[in-house]
């Protein structure tokens, strides 16, 4: 048993470190969902960061779009960049210089992408950044994906230490290249795991802040699909368990004690780098947003 394994939330003044913690969110959205922009408008601070996933390469005119949508609304847009939806240096030279002219997009997630084989000349997020397009295009900000609790894919090809090395590399790189990074992690259940892999890195070397995936008040058989999709790992281990019993799929399952956890890593362990949450509105932006200003009056 870990260090972190017996984490617990003491009361006190939670309440006031969970909505400090709060104030440095982020949110997903699809683009698709472009008409949440006026939503997020109306609930959330000016300039909280709006990342645009691309789950299909045919949503990129989309995804452009989205990204000036939110521009425009006063909110920060961070595209995704998936290197396996990018066919060619030409083509990531034409979607940023896109976002650049209609977002003044200045922060990009770079990832390697889900997909099974790549539409182009890139599987890897490094093989994007070494083309240095994005300091050309004015992208100064860069997240890279971590995986808390693996990434069975690329451990099953090439062991668990990729995933380290793969971080040091793009550290390295954005180090090398005066641009400031981050980590972003997959959404996850649980503290106590994002807790050990941060020691873990910080014990490798890998220095980079920490944004937690957190998943929005949803129902219990939603997460679940969420899940098995996403591929997450032990910890949502509670949520199947629930799962089973029939009685409890339509229960609201709510992030409290997870945001909780993380807010007491972020303000007592500063060591670990955990910077903030990310959240994924699974359960809709509606019911996630009255859970953020319920925690943040």
């Amino acid at each position: 048993m870990n260090m972190f394994s017996r984490l617990k939330v003491e009361a006190g003044d939670m309440p006031a470190l969970v909505a400090a913690f709060l104030t440095r969110l982020s949110i997903e959205i699809t683009p698709k969902q472009i008409e949440k922009v006026g939503l997020l408008k109306e609930r959330l601070p000016q300039g909280t960061r709006v990342y645009v996933a691309l789950i299909d390469p045919a949503d990129l005119p989309h995804q452009i779009d989205a990204v000036a949508t939110i521009r425009a609304a006063g909110l920060e847009p961070v595209p995704h960049v998936p290197a396996r939806f990018v066919r060619d240096q030409a083509d990531l030279d034409h979607r940023l210089e896109a976002f650049a002219e209609r977002g003044q997009v200045r922060q990009a997630l770079v990832l390697g992408g889900g997909a099974p084989h790549p539409l182009g000349s890139y599987d890897a997020a490094i093989q994007l950044l070494e083309t240095g397009l994005f300091q050309k295009h004015g992208i100064a900000k860069i997240g890279v994906a971590g995986h808390p609790e693996g990434n069975p894919d690329i451990a099953k090809a090439r062991g668990e230490e990729a995933l380290v090395s793969a971080l040091r590399e793009k550290q390295a790189y954005l180090s090398a290249h005066d641009i400031e990074g981050y980590i972003a992690t997959q959404f996850l259940f649980e503290a106590a795991p994002v807790a050990y892999w941060a020691s873990t890195l910080r014990e490798a070397g890998v220095t980079l802040p920490i944004h937690v995936g957190v998943p929005g008040p949803a129902t219990i058989k939603t997460l679940v699909k969420y899940a098995a999709v996403c591929g997450v790992g032990n910890s949502a281990r509670f949520i199947r368990k629930q799962a089973l019993n029939v009685t409890k799929l339509l229960t609201v399952s709510s992030p409290d004690a997870f945001v909780e956890n993380l807010a007491k890593l972020h303000f007592e362990k500063p060591e670990l780098g955990i910077s903030g949450p990310h959240l994924y509105p699974f359960g809709g932006f509606d019911k996630l947003l009255d859970w953020v200003s319920s925690r943040t009056p």
